[in-house]
């Protein structure tokens, strides 16, 4: 499996473990009697500190992995994985490192290192998308 597929892949991945991660969280709360299990809003608003920012990391990613799922599909799916492949590592490792700053911190600096992070995916899939189409 290519750059391209693997990214994809640990991409996905990485959701899984981040909603696994969410669902246990959840449910410790439920067990310990301080939330029922019909209680919890979708944005995880209604929890403290790292239950809601752990809920935003796992939403970020999951409204970006359509995103990141199309192009590499269209790259693999029309033979041109060469425009994809030499950045597809550096996208899932700039996923991984904005999700674990979300969850680790809303501080200043941790909010821009975060933006600079989704920023870089957003200009790379610009570059695949211009770089595919042409």
């Amino acid at each position: 499996m290519g750059a391209t597929l693997t990214a994809l892949t640990g991409f996905a991945a990485w959701f899984v473990l981040l909603s696994l991660a969410l669902g246990i969280y959840r449910s410790a709360l439920v067990l310990s009697g301080k939330k029922a299990a019909n209680s919890f809003t979708t944005n995880g608003s209604d929890l403290p500190g790292v239950g809601q920012r752990l809920t935003r990391a796992r939403d970020n990613c999951f409204e970006t992995l359509p995103a990141f799922a199309a192009l590499a599909l269209a790259a693999s799916a029309s033979g041109h994985l060469a425009v994809t492949d030499p950045l597809a590592m550096w996208v899932l490792y700039a996923r991984l490192g904005q999700s674990l700053t979300h969850i680790a911190s809303t501080s200043v600096p941790a909010v821009l290192l975060r933006a600079n992070l989704f920023f870089f995916q957003m200009l790379v899939y610009g570059w695949w998308a211009i770089r595919l189409l042409g």
